[in-house]
């Protein structure tokens, strides 16, 4: 467990997947706004060319890190991402990008993501908030906006103890809230856009508030042409460098509930 202590102001991102220029881009918007702490929630690699830049990002960025699935499948050199897809289509596509990180990554590189811990806690204005990939129950559970009910989340920060979580994994940024203020943030990815039609991508800025914890999502704009162009001289698919210039998904689409994928171009 990650215990990072207390922040009236910290920033989360997740979903790096690659993407070194929206990872310096991020951390410094961030710092720009005043947080006093920067947490990166997991998922170095996946989709984006260069993994190493990424790591070398995270390791000398002053940032906080936990483990997503890539980190783990990368670190230990599994077969897969553990990313937890259903459909070939996603799961052909998801090991394309898989096999290009694993094999891109250097062993230094490897052994780092191998040791990140698996979730952590910090403190907002004196409440706590629990930080995971996917849930605290699993770390490539998926918790959409349209299927994650209040129940659900009034049971998981039950188990937790604590008045907030932060996740990412879905790749798309949402939050609710139950009425005394406890609730879920799931802080989307900062690797490709979510789905939206724009080539911004997003982080949360959590700050102590008179009612508790707020929340802010906050655009972040990157070299998104240069990131296109470095994913075509790698050869990574098309598929993937239209996501990065249109901002919508082209790929991991079947995993999208129907509220979720309704929003989307395809």
């Amino acid at each position: 467990m990650l215990d990072l202590g207390s922040f009236d102001k910290v920033a989360l991102f997740g979903g790096v997947y690659n993407n070194w220029l929206a990872l310096e881009a991020t951390v410094a918007d961030a710092r720009r706004r005043g947080a006093q702490a920067v947490v990166f929630l997991g998922d170095a690699g996946g989709f984006g060319p260069h993994p190493n830049r990424s790591v070398e990002g995270l390791r000398s960025l002053p940032i906080h890190a936990i483990q997503g699935n890539y980190d783990d499948s990368v670190g230990q050199g599994l077969e897969d991402c553990q990313c937890g897809y259903t459909d070939p289509r996603d799961n052909h596509f998801a090991q394309i990008s898989y096999d290009y990180t694993l094999a891109n990554t250097s062993a230094e590189h490897r052994e780092w993501l191998r040791g990140l811990p698996v979730r952590g806690e910090l403190k907002v204005g004196g409440k706590r908030v629990r930080l995971c990939h996917g849930s605290p129950r699993r770390v490539n559970e998926f918790l959409w906006e349209s299927t994650t009910p209040a129940g659900f989340i009034d049971h998981l920060c039950r188990e937790e103890d604590v008045d907030l979580i932060a996740c990412t994994h879905t790749g798309i940024h949402w939050e609710r809230r139950l009425a005394d203020g406890r609730g879920v943030v799931n802080v989307g990815a900062i690797g490709r856009p979510p789905n939206d039609g724009k080539r911004t991508v997003w982080y949360s800025l959590l700050e102590a508030g008179p009612n508790g914890i707020e929340n802010r999502f906050v655009a972040v704009d990157y070299d998104w042409e240069r990131l296109a162009r470095e994913m075509t001289g790698e050869g990574l698919p098309p598929e993937f460098v239209e996501t990065i210039r249109t901002g919508w998904w082209t790929t991991c689409l079947e995993i999208l509930p129907g509220r979720e994928r309704a929003r989307g171009h395809h």
